[in-house]
């Protein structure tokens, strides 16, 4: 696991939680080091200790968790960069929608050795569409929820979503795009 995501894992927490609580979990977690290097590699077992002592430190289900941190990384001021980027995506929230497909290759230009899933974006009609995040990180589809719930705020945009468990290939997110005027943008 890449220490870029865990490191985001730890300023989420420490930024929406405090330090305190951030130290609990790697305590129950078992991570001895405290704080994650964003440049190193991790063994996938420290991703699913912190993913468990987050669950159970914080009282939240995992999934609302990784919802949360798609959340931070568009809405948060600390991660302005990053919206702005993704903002690079399209004029409107549709186009953004449709940029999605090329995401893991814009995010290998910025960190070389960062693999995010294959992202493939169907238009299933009716404003409705269909995501589907590949395989590589456990459950990256309800970071992606939670990325595509600030993005569509971003743009104004009223949007229903729901994600599928995570299965052999993927997950699927659902995405219905309610009114794309809804309110003013960013």
């Amino acid at each position: 696991m890449h220490g870029l995501i865990l490191r985001t894992f730890q300023v989420f927490v420490q930024d929406t939680y405090g330090q305190s609580a951030w130290e609990a979990i790697t305590a129950h977690a078992q991570f001895e080091a405290g704080d994650f290097e964003a440049m190193l590699n991790y063994p996938p077992e420290t991703f699913d200790a912190i993913i468990a002592a987050t669950e159970t430190r914080l009282g939240k289900s995992s999934d609302l968790f990784l919802e949360d941190v798609g959340t931070y990384l568009v809405s948060h001021p600390n991660s302005e960069g990053l919206r702005r980027l993704l903002r690079f995506g399209g004029v409107d929230y549709i186009e953004f929608l449709h940029s999605l497909d090329d995401l893991p290759d814009r995010a290998r230009l910025a960190v070389a050795d960062l693999v995010l899933p294959d992202l493939e974006l169907r238009d299933m009609g009716q404003n409705t569409f269909r995501l589907t995040v590949g395989e590589g990180l456990p459950r990256f589809g309800f970071v992606m929820v939670g990325v595509l719930r600030a993005m569509a705020d971003d743009y104004g945009a009223l949007v229903l979503m729901d994600a599928e468990r995570p299965g052999a290939g993927g997950q699927e997110v659902e995405i219905t795009l309610v009114e794309t005027a809804f309110s003013a943008g960013r």
